[in-house]
């Protein structure tokens, strides 16, 4: 979840700082080279970025002819990196001084998601293409690798995980990619994964299904559950009794759901999940916060709440009013975890 919609790089660099475990932005606004599924794709066969048009083009000829080419170069570092071309961002996050946090973050598109998006000539999904889906699980596996490596050298409790909205769709009858195909294709990506094995998911979740995919930190939009069913519970507390650190999506990010909550009123709902997971598995409430993250619920690039706009902000916002109220949001969203992280340090005696 590192998309933020900043156009000033230096304003959103200071903003993801300020938090205990910084990330890189994300800052598609400021260019497609910033776009995730852009970045990603940085030297896979047969793709052209086209930033005139911000478009993503994949053409299968050129995939074959390119392919012999890319595999003499797998064993050259460059291959893999993300260059300064398509992100700044990145290299101005590696030059800052990293070792006092207590954990760094980078991100990835998933290859789920990644496949579901990009689409041949066809218009046909390269999830859905035998012979292209197992080189893209390498070639994301070997990208997040080489982050992993980068970010390291900054912190040591580095961590990259991986943007998977595409599992929230293969649950879906249409989507002929099925969460039994994705779990096996995810088995043996995740095993060549360096580094902790973490993943990000903001569409709706099937928690236990995630938390059985072999992952050591999941990330998720905790927000938009409302409630704590026993089946999530149960998955919840065996993932943390394994080790496993769960970052708690909590605080909105849209204009609506935020102008409805506190920093208090987000501790509340938080406290009622751990609650119902302790009640239903025995774990003490104290245990379930010692293993967790806080985070924004999602990613913010559109406030579709702005139609609830008070009127004196606007009638309907230009693109520079409207650019401003979006990073507002996700600014006001940081706030609130702080507040919130010292709200539940507090009630769970988490203080060392």
């Amino acid at each position: 979840m590192g998309i933020m919609p900043h156009t000033d790089i230096e304003k959103a660099l200071k903003l993801a700082l300020s938090l205990d475990i910084p990330f890189w932005p994300q800052l598609p606004k400021v260019s497609f080279y910033e776009d995730m599924y852009a970045q990603a794709l940085q030297n896979f066969p047969g793709v052209e970025v086209d930033t005139a048009n911000q478009k993503i083009r994949f053409d299968t000829a050129e995939f074959e002819e390119e392919l012999d080419g890319y595999f003499q170069k797998m064993e050259q570092p460059e291959t893999f990196a993300l260059s300064r071309d398509y992100s700044v961002v990145y290299h101005e996050f590696l030059q800052r001084d990293l070792q006092s946090y207590h954990a760094i973050r980078g991100q990835m598109i998933g290859p789920v998601s990644l496949g579901f998006k990009i689409m041949d000539e066809q218009r046909k999904p390269l999830i859905y293409n035998e012979n292209i889906r197992p080189i893209l699980f390498d070639f994301i596996q070997r990208k997040v690798n080489a982050q992993y490596g980068q970010l390291k050298e900054k912190n040591s409790n580095a961590f990259v995980w991986l943007d998977e909205p595409g599992l929230g769709w293969v649950f879906s009858g249409m989507s002929g990619y099925t969460d039994i195909h994705a779990k096996e294709d995810y088995g043996g990506f995740l095993q060549n994964l360096e580094g902790p094995k973490a993943m990000h998911l903001c569409a709706e979740v099937n928690l236990p299904y995630l938390l059985e995919l072999g992952i050591e930190l999941l990330s998720f939009d905790a927000y938009q559950m409302k409630e704590m069913p026993p089946e999530y519970a149960h998955a919840v507390g065996q993932f943390l009794r394994g080790g496993g650190i769960i970052s708690w999506g909590i605080v909105p990010t849209d204009s609506v759901s935020q102008r409805q909550e506190t920093p208090d009123t987000l501790a509340r709902l938080l406290s009622d999940y751990w609650q119902k997971v302790s009640e239903e598995t025995g774990l003490a409430t104290e245990e379930i916060a010692e293993q967790a993250l806080l985070a924004p619920s999602r990613c913010c690039l559109r406030d579709l709440g702005w139609l609830d706009l008070p009127d004196a902000a606007c009638e309907k916002p230009g693109r520079r009013q409207f650019s401003k109220v979006e990073e507002g949001l996700v600014e006001t969203a940081f706030a609130y975890l702080g507040q919130l992280s010292r709200i539940l340090k507090d009630r769970y005696s988490l203080y060392s």
